[in-house]
């Protein structure tokens, strides 16, 4: 099976959340399609931390050197921040 794209499954979860927000489904129905949209909320979390690991940013040293450094999201260094005022 191929693999879907981010926005595939993002579009796949979000018709699911439709579907148990109508409230429409019988109980076994709504459980397998909670559990698909676990499963599909997994792989668009993993797919995100990925892409997250694979971003740099750029910054320009006094120097003029270009300097690599790691992407850091603002919510992880806040929680970093926040880890280490205590």
């Amino acid at each position: 099976m191929a693999k879907k794209s981010f926005e595939e499954n993002m579009a796949q979860l979000e018709k699911i959340v439709e579907e148990l927000e109508a409230g429409n489904l019988p109980l076994e129905k709504a459980l397998k399609r909670f559990e698909e949209g676990m499963n599909l909320s997994r792989a668009c979390f993993e797919k995100l931390d990925e892409t997250e690991k694979k971003i740099s940013l750029l910054l320009k040293q006094q120097n003029g050197a270009v300097q690599k450094t790691p992407f850091e999201s603002e919510a992880r260094n806040g929680l970093e921040n926040d880890t280490e005022k205590e």
